[in-house]
């Protein structure tokens, strides 16, 4: 495997070599603490069959990761002390980072959940000053130095300022180790806290190479592509993503409560407008997540805010399997000249679930605008894009088939109208510039 790196007009991800990464993630921060290796094969090789690319996990987990052990029988560090790792549980980490990268897949690595920095909730406990953060960083970059499969991410759920005490300097110290122990090429960001973005506090850091939002759970159709947006304008450039939006089959938290059942669960129609969205508005990728897999959850263990499935039921989900339909759009069009653009749509761009988000290349080759509703007539702009003649599509998020609309010559007043198929509810509507002669949407160039 290639390492990554950020592409030359600092947008997008690209492996050395300079081939465009469109990142798909998904969450398993369990899996190291709580999956045997077995079990990480079953995940893995599921993931790579539904083309996802990154999976992002965690070293010191969440759920009382340094003192329930793995599942043989290892706790990670003895005596709670970051300058003394277990070898036994490191062999464990180091086997499914192996395993991955026999896949493909890149491991966005987590060296540490947030409560061992910033308790807040969770177990804990805080182990880590900023010499001690820093230490650990460098053991740990030193460990995966010449792992190429690897994609930092510090942080992990957790405010930079709590109760006047600034933990940022402990972040940056970990991420500093970590650069003196790899003694070379990282990409690195950071995984915020719900509602937060890793720019808000790190954005001019030289470590923090993408930004990374987390849109969280709370209610559907948060507006994530305004958090994207945000980032998107800010200078200097750096690529942006969702790293964690509402996850298939959450429970959802409208009122700021208890994440509770009777509330209603997150579905793949909600996962589906978070992700397009997202993407159409500037991201470099996506991050999707399911409830039960994040925590590898059986019904053996105690339930962490309700999931409704064990996660070898839940890693075939729907939602789970739309997403490579993203992957297969974003990368059947050249993408490294992708830019957002709203100024496509001449009709009500909508609010929240209505929500329409517009993106094209920059020298009008192609446009891509997601609209989340059946039947729904938008009126779009033909001045930005190229071409005499038009080549229309529908494409099917859900199965990833595109189906042709029509060839036209681009009208005079630049206006053409359409009206979303009634046979199934969110759409993407593709427009080429039929010179390029493009294969149908989906299908890889």
């Amino acid at each position: 495997m290639e390492r990554l790196r950020v592409s030359d007009n600092r947008r997008f991800l690209v492996t050395e070599s300079g081939v465009p990464f469109f990142w798909l993630g998904d969450t398993a921060w369990e899996l190291f603490h709580r999956g045997s290796l077995e079990e990480a094969e079953l995940y893995l090789e599921t993931r790579r069959q539904q083309r996802f690319n990154v999976i992002q996990a965690v070293v010191l987990a969440e759920f009382d990761g340094l003192h329930t052990p793995n599942v043989y029988g290892h706790c990670p560090l003895i005596d709670d002390d970051p300058a003394q790792p277990n070898e036994a549980y490191f062999e464990h980490v180091d086997a499914v980072i192996q395993l991955a990268a026999t896949k493909g897949l890149y491991i966005g690595l987590l060296p540490t959940w947030g409560d061992k920095v910033n308790k807040l909730w969770g177990a804990g406990p805080v182990i880590f000053d900023v010499e001690k953060a820093r230490r650990y960083g460098e053991w740990i970059g030193r460990r995966y130095k010449n792992t190429e499969n690897i994609i930092w991410i510090i942080g992990g759920d957790r405010e930079e300022v709590t109760d006047g005490v600034d933990y940022a300097p402990v972040w940056r110290a970990m991420a500093a180790g970590i650069k003196v122990g790899v003694g070379g090429h990282t990409l690195m960001t950071y995984h915020p806290r719900g509602g937060r973005g890793s720019s808000q506090a790190f954005h001019d850091d030289d470590w923090l190479d993408c930004n990374m939002w987390q849109s969280g759970h709370m209610r559907p159709d948060i507006p994530n592509w305004e958090l994207i947006t945000q980032d998107y304008q800010r200078t200097p450039i750096k690529p942006v993503l969702d790293g964690e939006p509402n996850y298939e089959d959450h429970p959802i938290n409208p009122f700021t409560r208890q994440w509770l059942p009777e509330y209603g669960y997150f579905r793949d129609d909600d996962v589906r407008k978070q992700a397009y969205r997202a993407v159409f508005a500037g991201a470099f990728g996506h991050t999707y997540g399911h409830h039960a897999v994040w925590q590898i959850w059986t019904p053996e263990r105690a339930t962490i805010n309700f999931p409704d499935r064990p996660w070898q039921e839940a890693i075939v989900r729907p939602g789970a399997n739309h997403m490579q339909h993203l992957r297969s759009l974003i990368e059947s069009r050249p993408f490294l000249n992708r830019i957002p653009d709203q100024t496509l749509i001449l009709s009500d761009i909508g609010e929240e679930g209505q929500h329409i988000r517009a993106t094209r290349a920059d020298d009008g080759s192609y446009a891509l605008v997601y609209i989340p509703n059946a039947g729904r007539e938008i009126t779009l702009s033909t001045q930005q894009l190229s071409g005499i003649i038009l080549r229309s599509w529908w494409y099917d998020p859900r199965t990833g088939q595109a189906q042709m609309i029509a060839e036209v010559a681009r009208p005079q007043d630049n206006r053409l109208t359409y009206t979303t198929p009634t046979s199934a509810e969110d759409w993407v509507l593709v427009m080429d510039d039929a010179a390029q002669a493009f294969l149908p949407p989906g299908e890889k160039l």
